[in-house]
């Protein structure tokens, strides 16, 4: 009974009575930098520069490093800038995860790219919250930092990214509004951050080792179209936009310069063009990246010269395992003037200063501790986002499964029964894992469970068909839990192949031959799912990515009907052949002759494509009344924001008629195609989305969709975001349902001027 009341005295206090592994400064007895620094009513720029005044330079250069030192000194305690938290609070170098509550579980929704694919911003947003909220708590407590390094906001552009399920998908319009969404809901809504949030990773990062090339020695080579479209979107809602804490550089060069000494990405784009200044905000490396400007790009001679390179020209704070980066010896040779590791210590103390840092009890989310952790809404909020997220991708009518309370299910594969892979990767510990064979048993339905292989396994030496069998001889229906599964040898980089592991499609067919009810459950990322599509003994599919610590519940919610999936695809399902046709590290979304394009929008061979997903249900779906025609030059003269690409443009409303017998919601994708602005043209583009939620069946009801001009526009080969005009199609839903079409009248209008390079 002593934590409740530790969590309400002083923070400083309950640093210094228990034996956590950080601190508060010590503002309390007035030592921290004579005080100024906690002297709330200077504003966050004086505060940071304060404490960087008080400092001698040994103490400046040992804080330029993730593993921050501190100046006992002054009274700053070390910090471990080094907090995880992609979809819960996470283990990371400056996480602890005690063994005993009430800091020992985090909420753990599920990964990313799920997330993403249902298409819904306010529950992102509420997933942000969440998590924000915990990570906050944790700080509180001292078992971790303020700042932590989430989300990762790179396009998974290729199904072979071992880390692509970081992300939020394919498209660029989903990963910036996914970013904008986490974002606010991390660092939260006052003037005053909850956490530091850090977007990541700094630009064109999307593999990590393949075919003898490594993420740390790799050249992106990207056009300007290719860069200001795509890759660095969404940088530009977290920077410009969102206004972000923090931005994480990447390993990879940048066509020809390493993204963390690339004064183009981070002082050109990021805080020249963005303008992401207003809140002194701070750049951090990948770990070890400042290493690879010498050791593996080249770029410059030696280590020194790599690590005075990337702070001169942008970067503020270097994460190392041990010393990856030469700050003693880029000071001793007179490489790192003083003024640069001022700045860099500047805005880094300056991120601390506006999340209440050296404010105490003052701070705006002080009060945050135990009871702010694994809340029941929290834990609520876990399921939805799995339930909300898990994609439908084949039925013939057998889901959902029509159970009697003495029913048997067939539950097989490899982790049907093992709640351990549900989670994903940079994962904390959950408060609990609920695996389908829990969930059903709790169902009170009859389980006959059987196990089964996971990646390439030599089918001569099998040891679960047999078994497999006679669990399915023994049920009413048979549910296989197939797919990938990140945490086995190999899936923990970047794949080669794209199709269902060998054994795992022969023991399906085994299965299907058996004439009974066959769903199959995948796990993990996009595989080739043609085999299954075919075969007609495989009634159903359901897609689950890595579903959370809820996932077995949300899982048994869907197939029994308690709940009906609404989810779409936010990646494109590649055939198998995909992978010979062009290499990993191609950055071009274009397709040429000699080889094909990339996501959805250049690449119209999909075995799934992206936005595709059924339901229980049927819809009639209708674009309400909607202007035929626009003047470019009224709507930029309409405009008063600074930036014109995000003035709104007319909302889409559309009218949706629930024709089936289940209550469902339904994901509204708008998509624009037409043959104007630069050649050659995409097949289509995401241009807005929403979910309309809980329509009962026999019900109607409109959804309205907002978007802006820079949604409608596009990037020309300068990279400049331009208004075009011509006759723009807008298409419904995937496959598309519907359409309506407008006119965009008078000269083309720049919204944006993409800044070349010197």
């Amino acid at each position: 009974m002593l934590l409740p009341a530790i969590a309400k005295i002083s923070l400083v206090g309950l640093a210094a009575a228990q034996p956590y592994p950080y601190q508060f400064p010590d503002c309390v007895n007035g030592v921290v930098a004579s005080n100024k620094v906690c002297d709330r009513s200077l504003t966050p720029p004086e505060r940071a520069a304060a404490i960087v005044e008080a400092m001698n330079i040994t103490e400046k250069l040992a804080n330029l490093v993730r593993s921050a030192q501190g100046a006992s000194r002054i009274g700053l305690p070390r910090y471990n800038w080094w907090n995880e938290a992609l979809h819960g609070v996470a283990y990371a170098p400056g996480v602890n995860f005690p063994e005993n509550p009430p800091f020992n579980a985090a909420t753990s929704f599920p990964m990313p790219v799920l997330l993403a694919a249902a298409f819904d911003d306010d529950l992102i947003e509420k997933v942000g919250n969440v998590i924000g909220t915990e990570a906050r708590a944790w700080g509180n407590f001292g078992y971790s930092g303020i700042d932590f390094w989430t989300p990762n906001v790179n396009t998974f552009k290729d199904p072979r990214w071992g880390r692509g399920s970081e992300t939020p998908g394919e498209d660029a319009l989903r990963v910036s509004r996914y970013a904008g969404a986490m974002v606010r809901g991390l660092e939260g809504d006052k003037a005053e951050r909850r956490i530091v949030a850090t977007c990541k990773h700094y630009a064109g990062n999307d593999f990590e080792d393949w075919n003898g090339v490594s993420r740390h020695d790799f050249d992106a080579r990207l056009t300007l179209q290719d860069m200001a479209e795509y890759y660095l979107l969404p940088f530009q809602q977290c920077a410009r936009d969102s206004q972000v804490g923090s931005i994480m550089c990447a390993y990879n060069a940048v066509n020809g310069v390493p993204s963390c000494a690339n004064d183009y990405l981070m002082e050109t784009i990021l805080r020249g063009h963005w303008n992401w200044t207003e809140s002194n905000n701070y750049i951090t490396s990948d770990c070890e990246a400042v290493l690879d400007v010498s050791e593996n790009h080249h770029y410059v001679e030696t280590n020194a010269e790599g690590t005075a390179i990337c702070f001169i020209r942008g970067m503020d704070n270097s994460c190392e395992y041990e010393s990856s980066s030469d700050i003693p010896g880029a000071w001793e040779q007179g490489l790192l003037p003083e003024n640069v590791v001022d700045r860099a210590l500047r805005r880094t103390f300056e991120g601390l200063v506006w999340a209440g840092y050296f404010d105490g009890e003052a701070s705006e989310y002080a009060g945050l501790g135990w009871e702010d952790v694994n809340t029941p809404e929290a834990q609520e909020l876990a399921l939805q986002t799995a339930v909300d997220g898990i994609v439908l991708l084949k039925n013939d009518g057998t889901l959902p499964l029509e159970l009697e309370a003495d029913s048997s299910l067939a539950m097989i594969g490899f982790w049907a029964d093992d709640s351990s892979k549900i989670i994903g990767g940079y994962s904390g510990r959950p408060p609990f894992t609920r695996s389908p064979v829990f969930a059903a048993e709790q169902l009170g339905y009859t389980v006959n469970f059987a196990t089964g292989p996971i990646l390439e396994s030599d089918c001569s030496n099998d040891t679960w068909t047999a078994d497999a069998l006679s669990a399915a001889r023994d049920s009413d229906h048979i549910l296989y839990f197939g797919g990938i599964d990140t945490s086995a040898a190999g899936e923990t980089l970047d794949r080669y192949s794209i199709e269902w592991p060998r054994a795992q499609r022969a023991l399906i067919k085994a299965l299907s031959d058996l004439g009974k009810p066959l769903v199959v459950v995948q796990l993990g990322d996009q595989l080739d799912n043609s085999p299954l599509l075919r075969t007609e003994g495989v009634n159903s599919i359901l897609w689950t990515s890595w579903p959370g610590q809820d996932g077995g519940t949300a899982v048994m919610q869907l197939i029994t009907g308690a709940k009906s999936p609404a989810a779409r695809l936010p990646v494109t399902q590649y055939p198998a052949a995909y992978v010979d046709q062009i290499p990993i590290t191609e950055m071009s979304l274009r397709p040429t002759d000699e080889k094909p394009g990339r996501t959805y929008r250049w690449y119209s061979s999909a075995v799934q494509p992206f936005g595709f997903g059924l339901h229980y249900t049927e819809f009639d779906i209708n674009f309400e009344s909607f202007p035929t025609s626009f003047s470019i030059q009224d709507l930029v003269a309409g405009c008063d924001n600074t930036y014109p690409d995000t003035c709104a443009f007319e909302p889409l409303s559309i009218q949706v008629v629930n024709a089936g017998t289940r209550q469902s919601d339904y994901v509204a994708l708008a998509f624009v195609a037409g043959e104007y602005g630069p050649q050659p043209y995409p097949i289509k583009t995401l241009a807005t989305y929403g979910r309309l939620r809980d329509l009962e069946a026999g019900g109607s009801a409109s959804i309205e969709l907002t978007w802006t001009l820079g949604d409608i526009a596009r990037r020309n080969e300068q990279g400049d975001t331009v208004l075009y005009p011509g006759t723009y199609k807008v298409l419904l839903d995937e496959p598309t349902v519907t359409t309506l079409e407008f006119e965009l009248t008078g000269e083309a209008a720049v919204l944006d001027h993409w800044p070349a390079p010197e």
